[in-house]
């Protein structure tokens, strides 16, 4: 029975393969695959453009995903995803109808190969707002930096690893890099979820150029050594849904909107009233936005509304007065404020305060009596990173607390210093 169910599976590889190939070919519009000439970054990059799920024997040490190992990994997770969390990964299944249009256009313009886009299935499970322990927020589940580093903004008000278009564009962006680095899809994905140092250092130390060569050695973690497998489990799943036994699945309906040019703040309620929706639709198509309104430190906004109601949302909008449309609430100066200590008494970061204040300007000046525009009580709410970034920054304040408490003692002896703590 193994033996059979190892067949099918390599026949599945052999069948699908063809698919993932056919979106690596050169686009209508005349843009090129980097070659291997104009990405010289690594050695390993001598090896042509291949399939997600099927390394060149000749190109990878004779290992390719026919191989016990792969098969094996492979096997297991298929196992995970049809067994133990069916019932889970079947609404993940569903949730990706939403999305994977849209995905798997950006990646072919960017030339990724488009089953990349099932890569959400093991990374968020299509969830927008997942949030990791790591604090990687997205269906692409972006640390911070590496998203600023991307492109991405995150500040106090919005956090585009949220937005499914900009962060898919990013993730695009980013694993095309890393193959140009690794020359190999399944490397590439890899150094996505461990960091492109350690699948270096690991490659390094096992002189080789294979993603599974490194599953028996202990280079990689555990989870890196199941990232690969599980996507390839996970991607196989969702082009065969009923092969493994996901029938009558309620795929979401694909993601479709408008967008309005906003050239200054709306509350969210104000945009779905203009709009004729709910609030949460418009944070559900808007989920990089964290506040009640949209950005207020931008000149100009691109506002994600329904399908079709561009017409009447520019018609309710113009009714009211433009005075109406942001809300903040007014705090007036007492006597020894500062913007540091309102900001330490609301919660409210100083940029923030100085956002919503002409840019700081009114405020250099600061005397009681004086009344400044705050966020509204009643609409603002904190949301994780909020949260997860104050344990933080508590975490760092008694560390350096801690650091400062310890005396340094020198002996007359030895004249070395050794710390001690108060």
């Amino acid at each position: 029975m193994a033996i059979l169910r190892s067949f099918v599976l390599l026949f599945l590889f052999l069948l699908t393969s063809l698919n993932l190939s056919a979106s690596e070919k050169v686009p209508d519009s005349g843009v090129t695959p980097p070659s291997v000439a104009e990405t010289q970054s690594s050695p390993s990059q001598e090896k042509e453009l291949v399939p997600v799920r099927m390394e060149k024997e000749s190109a990878v040490s004779g290992q390719d995903v026919s191989s016990p190992v792969a098969t094996k990994a492979i096997d297991r997770n298929i196992s995970l995803f049809t067994e133990r969390i069916k019932e889970r990964f079947s609404l993940y299944l569903q949730r990706s109808g939403k999305y994977l249009a849209l995905m798997k256009e950006i990646l072919k313009a960017k030339n990724v190969p488009e089953d990349i886009a099932f890569l959400p299935l093991i990374e968020s499970g299509f969830n927008p707002n997942a949030y990791s322990v790591a604090r990687a927020v997205g269906p692409w589940q972006f640390i911070a930096s590496t998203a600023r580093n991307y492109g991405l903004t995150i500040d106090w008000w919005r956090d585009e690893r949220k937005d499914p278009v900009k962060s898919t564009e990013a993730a695009a962006n980013y694993l095309k890099d890393l193959y140009g680095m690794f020359g190999s899809w399944n490397l590439a994905m890899a150094a996505y979820n461990a960091g492109e140092g350690k699948i270096l250092r690991a490659l390094n130390r096992t002189k080789s150029d294979n993603y599974w060569a490194l599953l028996n050695t202990r280079h990689i973690k555990k989870e890196t050594k199941e990232y690969v497998p599980r996507f390839i489990a996970a991607t196989l799943i969702a082009n065969n849904p009923h092969d493994y036994g996901f029938a009558d699945l309620d795929y979401h309906p694909p993601l479709r909107y408008d967008e309005v040019v906003l050239d200054r703040p709306i509350d969210l309620d104000i945009a779905a009233q203009c709009a004729e929706t709910s609030l949460d639709m418009i944070r559900e198509l808007n989920p990089e936005i964290r506040r009640w309104s949209t950005p207020a430190n931008v000149s100009s906004y691109p506002l994600r509304i329904p399908y079709g109601k561009t017409e009447i949302f520019t018609e309710n909008i113009s009714r009211i007065p433009k005075e109406e449309r942001f809300s903040v609430s007014m705090y007036t100066v007492k006597k020894g404020d500062t913007i540091k200590s309102i900001s330490t008494k609301t919660g409210i970061p100083v940029s923030v305060i100085q956002e919503l204040n002409d840019d700081g300007n009114s405020l250099k000046t600061l005397k009681a009596g004086k009344t400044i525009s705050l966020p509204p009580k009643e609409k603002l709410c904190f949301d994780r990173d909020d949260r997860e970034g104050k344990k933080a920054a508590k975490k760092r304040g008694y560390k350096g607390r801690k650091q400062a408490n310890k005396k340094i003692v020198v002996t007359s002896l030895s004249k070395k210093q050794s710390y001690v703590n108060d």
